[in-house]
């Protein structure tokens, strides 16, 4: 992996752990997740005449792409309603390398070589260890842990299947572009029908956080999914899940969280990681 693809996907990492915090402290989370994705899908439809539509044969990829990311959407804030940001975080986050990588051999015949591959494994071991701090540890709300979990299994799907749809579009920015439309317009108008009272009260007193949330949540997104067009599915995976690192300097600084001995722990496991991952024979 290129520097300027590892320095462009650590920027998406710093967006991606940015607006997560915002859907975690912005009240109703699933009502604040409705807003952030509106304003993303507004923000991606102004850029829809500068980019390229997808090929027809990453439609289907398209769709499916949208409906997963739609239910990663409600997955996440109902997490964030059980369970505090420095513990589930890590854990979604965590748990999608792996996987990913998994899914990218089976699927994409895409295998890492033994460095890039132990990369992989460092950075998961890493972020999810953050999970482990002792004011936060893993074992004290298992409901949390569970939806944590369930977020993280819809991010590795979303991400293969995005970054499978963006190899077959012709166009990776195109694809990412119609996917964010989809998935907000999806996404909100599904929470319209049992949040109204909810999102109309986030419009009136949060709608400049939710606006900056939404263009940090598209941008991360597009640029993760410009950067699997040209670099491995798994690499690009655990790199972007390097936010980990910036959401643990929010839950300390921001969110008085604090910061355990756990946490140290995976700092350095990630920076290992992080430089195996861009490894080159």
């Amino acid at each position: 992996m290129s520097l300027e693809i590892t320095l462009i996907v650590l920027l998406a990492a710093m967006f991606n752990a940015s607006w997560n915090a915002i859907v975690k402290v912005g009240g109703d989370r699933v009502a604040v997740m409705a807003v952030i994705t509106l304003f993303g899908s507004l923000i991606s439809t102004l850029a829809l005449p500068f980019v390229p539509l997808p090929d027809a044969a990453s439609w289907p990829l398209l769709a499916l792409a949208i409906l997963i990311h739609t239910a990663y959407h409600f997955c996440l804030p109902m997490a964030y309603h059980y369970g505090d940001f420095g513990q589930v975080y890590p854990i979604a986050r965590g748990s999608a390398p792996l996987l990913v990588t998994l899914g990218a051999a089976v699927f994409a015949g895409e295998v890492l070589s033994f460095l890039p591959l132990l990369g992989v494994l460092f950075l998961s071991v890493g972020v999810m260890a953050l999970a482990f701090d002792t004011t936060t540890g893993v074992t004290r709300n298992p409901r949390a842990i569970l939806l944590a979990l369930g977020t993280g299994a819809f991010i590795a799907s979303y991400t293969l299947v995005g970054g499978m749809g963006a190899r077959q579009a012709g166009s990776a920015l195109g694809f990412a572009v119609c996917l964010t439309i989809g998935n907000g317009l999806l996404t909100f108008l599904i929470a319209l029908t049992w949040k109204f009272k909810s999102i109309k009260n986030i419009a009136g007193t949060n709608l400049v956080p939710a606006a900056i949330g939404g263009g940090m949540q598209v941008g991360a997104y597009w640029i993760v999914i410009w950067a699997m067009a040209y670099a491995p599915l798994g690499m690009v995976s655990s790199l972007r899940e390097t936010s980990v690192l910036f959401a643990a300097l929010i839950s300390t600084f921001i969110l008085k969280e604090g910061f355990g001995v756990w946490r140290f722990i995976s700092s350095g496991l990630i920076a290992c990681g992080i430089a195996l991952t861009r490894y080159k024979p």
